[in-house]
């Protein structure tokens, strides 16, 4: 299933390295949890700070049924550690998700076993 991704990238050069590279792990959030329904993803480097090096923010919204997932993660230097931090996130989030999502419905499913005895 194609993921419907939308990626925005502000002050800073977009690339298609780090396009293809955001691609490719919105897809592999699909091997946590089958259901997504969008994904956003914002890059960012805020205004510099005369003391400060890059600070790079990256910001994912996950839509899925009923929910939505959101996870903002900071990072000096380097864009590509925020981006697999931000996912690694995103992944637990998701993960936690489909485990209570899937004991929410075995709840459901024995309560009705109980009912029908």
């Amino acid at each position: 299933m194609q993921i419907p991704l939308q990626i925005t990238i502000r002050g800073m050069p977009a690339s298609e390295a780090l396009e293809t590279h955001i691609r490719e792990k919105a897809m592999k959030l699909h091997e946590f949890f089958d259901h997504i329904m969008s994904c956003r993803v914002v890059v960012e480097m805020p205004h510099k700070h005369r003391h400060q090096g890059r600070q790079y923010t990256v910001h994912i919204d996950i839509g899925v049924a009923g929910s939505e997932i959101a996870v903002n993660r900071d990072h000096d230097e380097d864009v590509y550690v925020a981006l697999r931090d931000a996912f690694d996130i995103a992944k637990r989030q998701l993960e936690e998700y489909a485990r209570r999502l899937h004991d929410h419905h075995a709840k459901q499913h024995e309560a009705r076993r109980k009912d029908e005895s």
